[in-house]
């Protein structure tokens, strides 16, 4: 029986949000100042510019710059461990490949902010009356939706990998 290719191939969607992570950071750099919000629809979605030096929701935002390291080496840590992972998935296991596709490049997005700018870069406001939920960017999107993803595959999938 001939050995079933893995999902390695999937790191493409991986590099896509990457690349689409980096890009759209690098254009509010450009023509933003820090905090400086543009209303796209006015009343729920800004675009402004925040820097996050800690993890989701700012957690440790102000430990003192150790936690820049801390979550470098976490997200590349889990980022192999994920990787090894599609390594051991069948290509056509989209339901394990694709999750975990979308949160490797959502870890290594931040991961490149991180190294490079020492913080993350956050644009992405959503907010209604006096509610906010916190700045975030297209790699945090990438990686909460593909645990999202995971999690739902995992508990609601077929349960027949043959069906898969």
């Amino acid at each position: 029986m001939p050995k079933q290719a893995n999902a390695l191939t999937w790191l493409f969607l991986s590099a896509v949000v990457i690349v689409a992570d980096q890009i759209t950071k690098l254009l509010v750099l450009e023509r933003f100042t820090l905090h400086e919000s543009l209303p796209l629809l006015p009343g729920f979605l800004d675009l402004t510019l925040a820097f996050n030096e800690g993890a989701a929701f700012s957690f440790l935002s102000d430990a003192g710059g150790w936690q820049r390291w801390f979550f470098t080496v976490l997200a590349i840590v889990v980022g192999t461990i994920l990787i090894v992972w599609l390594k051991r998935t069948a290509r056509t296991d989209w339901r394990t490949a694709l999750p975990l596709s979308l949160v490797v490049g959502g870890a290594v997005g931040n991961v490149i902010d991180r190294i490079r700018l020492g913080h993350v870069v956050d644009f992405i406001d959503v907010h209604y009356a006096t509610w906010s939920f916190p700045a975030f960017n297209i790699a945090d999107s990438a990686i909460s939706v593909g645990a999202v993803l995971l999690l739902a595959f995992g508990l609601f999938g077929s349960k027949n990998p043959a069906g898969r």
